[in-house]
């Protein structure tokens, strides 16, 4: 929460600046790319480029702005089209090689002259990196008038016309560090406060701050007594705060996909199966292997799961789990089953029906003993679906097993454990794509003189 967060002064802004420079060694470039990289990084968490790809950062001639230019090419590299507003331009060695790579990208640089006047036609976000905590006094032309620029998108806001989201590096520029920018200054609807939130950053009110630079070492954290949020997983930015309140039924993604055509598939879905799964895996995606199970009991009644598919090839699709479970009963009332597999990365789906039936032992024995040795203890110790009186009562059962199976010794597959194999009768192949005009291709079985084939149609999305 908010009141949890320690806030700098300009003060303290400007040592932690000098310590992390000097006797801990950091170059201005380093901190430099590391913020730009913290900047590009949160505007991505809410702003999705499919939705907000015309980008204008207007920036400064300080360390601010040279936030700006790095953010920008990151942002190119995220699949945003950034364009450069950079009126005052720094003529040091770091700046210029800045501009030379962005040049690279054949990221447009634009003129103050040459700006529209209502930049919301033209651009989705506009990054402002014009000034940073050390800025103080009144801005100087031209940044008097490109921060009325962005004075001018918030009141296009509160009239309710389309407006461009502002997102400010550090502190809204115009601001005090210390204070605010008075009823007509910047206010800007992303904060992204880099090292740690300045003092001014109490009087932000905008749905989304976010804290960048993932570079404060203990030493400097302890000096301070800065309490700041921890950086989830390998990320380059955490929210601060609560998030903004969303319209769920305005949440959506407009897809933007290579089309999918039926001359271009394979003629069996298993080996469209596979090529698709390889470049779910050539994608790096996590855990592509993951499938929503659903099963129905006799009587009709649906359930679904998430459960990791480990084998398949053209006698059908294994996983493995307790046969005691509720999706073990199920199947054993009903033994059909739909399989959905969803890559979110690639825009991707993949439904299967079909009915199920056990493994053999011999195969259920083989995987089990190539699993880890913690997962195996788990499966003996897990009655799966029974109500638990606590957690601990699990974490002492296996602490037993450890013990007992500590010397190395074979640990035996329970026999209510095993997989099962669904044998495809339907496939559905989904790409999804713009306005909502998705892909669905349908493999069904067909028979054409005494043989099988696979009958592919294209369903309506």
């Amino acid at each position: 929460m908010t009141e949890d967060i320690s806030y700098l002064t300009q003060r303290e802004a400007a040592e932690i600046d000098e310590i992390l420079m000097g006797p801990l060694g950091f170059s201005v470039d380093q901190l430099m790319e590391l913020a730009g990289l913290s900047v590009a990084t949160s505007i991505a968490e809410v702003y999705k480029p499919s939705e907000h790809n015309r980008v204008l950062a207007i920036c400064g001639p300080g360390n601010n702005g040279g936030d700006g230019l790095v953010a920008a090419r990151h942002l190119n590299h995220f699949g945003y089209k950034p364009s450069v507003c950079y009126p005052k331009r720094t003529a040091k060695p770091l700046y210029t090689g800045l501009v030379t790579q962005l040049e690279s990208l054949s990221v447009p640089f634009i003129s103050v002259e040459d700006l529209p006047l209502d930049l919301s036609k033209d651009f989705d976000i506009i990054v402002d990196a014009m000034f940073g905590f050390s800025f103080h006094g009144s801005p100087r032309p031209p940044f008097d008038n490109l921060i009325q620029k962005l004075v001018c998108i918030n009141n296009y806001d509160q009239t309710h016309q389309k407006s461009s989201a502002i997102v400010s590096i550090d502190i809204p520029s115009g601001w005090h560090v210390e204070g605010d920018g008075g009823a007509e200054g910047i206010k800007p609807d992303m904060l992204v406060s880099l090292t740690a939130p300045k003092l001014c950053a109490k009087k932000f009110f905008g749905p989304h701050h976010f804290l960048g630079g993932r570079f404060v070492p203990p030493s400097i954290a302890d000096k301070y007594k800065l309490r700041l949020p921890p950086y989830p997983g390998t990320s380059m930015c955490v929210r601060i705060g609560r998030p903004a309140q969303v319209d769920i039924s305005a949440l959506r993604e407009n897809y933007i996909s290579p089309e999918f055509l039926e001359e271009q598939v394979e003629a069996d879905p298993f080996d469209q199966f596979r090529k698709w799964f390889d470049d779910v895996v050539a994608a790096g995606l996590r855990e592509p292997n993951a499938m929503a199970l659903s099963t129905a009991s006799k009587n009709g009644k649906p359930s679904s799961r998430m459960v990791l598919l480990k084998g398949f090839d053209k006698n059908g699709f294994v996983w493995y789990t307790n046969y005691e479970s509720r999706k073990a009963h199920e199947l054993s009332e009903n033994p059909h089953a739909s399989l959905l597999f969803y890559w979110d990365g690639l825009n991707r789906q993949v439904r299967v029906e079909g009915s199920v039936e056990k493994v053999s032992d011999e195969e259920s024995d083989q995987y089990f003993h190539s699993r880890p040795r913690g997962s195996q203890i788990g499966a003996i110790v897990s009655k799966q679906s029974t109500v638990l009186p606590g957690r601990r009562v699990l974490y002492d059962q296996y602490k037993e097993l450890e013990e007992k199976f500590s010397d190395g010794s074979i640990i035996p597959k329970p026999k209510n454990w095993g997989g099962y194999r669904l044998k495809p009768e339907l496939f559905e192949f989904w790409q999804g794509q713009k306005s909502r005009l998705h892909d669905r291709l349908q493999y069904s079985p067909k028979e054409i003189n005494g043989q099988q084939v696979w009958k592919i149609e294209r369903l309506a999305p």
